[in-house]
């Protein structure tokens, strides 16, 4: 009787040290998750506040062309109209709008940039080469961000799916894998700029 007791006893204690060991790790993996994701966030909304900035400079530039501007102004309206919640991370689709509003505002900024070479004048201006670093240097913090993110919901979704976690997912947390922020499809078409 007592072997039993002890096993049962034993048997409780493995089972239960299993699951909680799953369980903290999927909740720390999951906030690894959202952390990486404010860091994300934190790098776009960067290069949307540096976005009026470098165009108000390029306004000032004789006969700059206006559909150029007026492209890049209308993404960064629709790429922070774009909000993406932490909550939001699981939702395919959620992530595709968020992704593609991005995607856009890169190809117009891209553009932008592309066009820029057709005024010396621009291009010499100290505001307008600050700002270009600055964007520059913000496009590569993004990319790292980006890179950091899909690395913790790498992370995150091996957690879901290993055992023991795959069962205290399903008994008890119920997480959903997270989406990755993939390239949008229009980022792999170069700009065209005609001059």
């Amino acid at each position: 009787m007592k072997t039993s007791l002890v096993r049962v006893l034993a048997f409780f204690f493995l089972f239960t040290s299993l699951y909680g060991c799953g369980y903290n790790t999927m909740q720390q993996n999951e906030e690894a998750v959202n952390r990486a994701w404010g860091d994300l966030e934190s790098q776009l909304q960067r290069r949307a506040d540096l976005v009026p900035n470098l165009v108000a400079t390029v306004k000032g530039a004789a006969n700059f062309e206006k559909e150029t501007l007026t492209a890049v102004i209308e993404a960064r309206a629709k790429a922070t109209s774009v909000q993406l919640t932490p909550e939001m991370l699981s939702d395919p689709e959620a992530m595709n709008k968020f992704r593609s509003a991005q995607g856009e505002l890169s190809s117009s900024l891209s553009r932008l940039l592309i066009a820029v070479e057709r005024y010396p004048e621009l291009k010499a201006n100290q505001n307008f080469r600050d700002l270009q670093n600055q964007l520059e240097g913000t496009e590569n913090r993004i990319s790292v961000a980006r890179q950091r993110y899909n690395s913790a919901v790498e992370t995150f979704n091996y957690s879901l799916r290993m055992f023991p976690n795959s069962v205290t997912n399903s008994v008890m947390l119920k997480l959903k894998p997270k989406a990755y922020f993939k390239a949008d499809e229009a980022a792999k078409a170069v700009p065209q700029v005609k001059f």
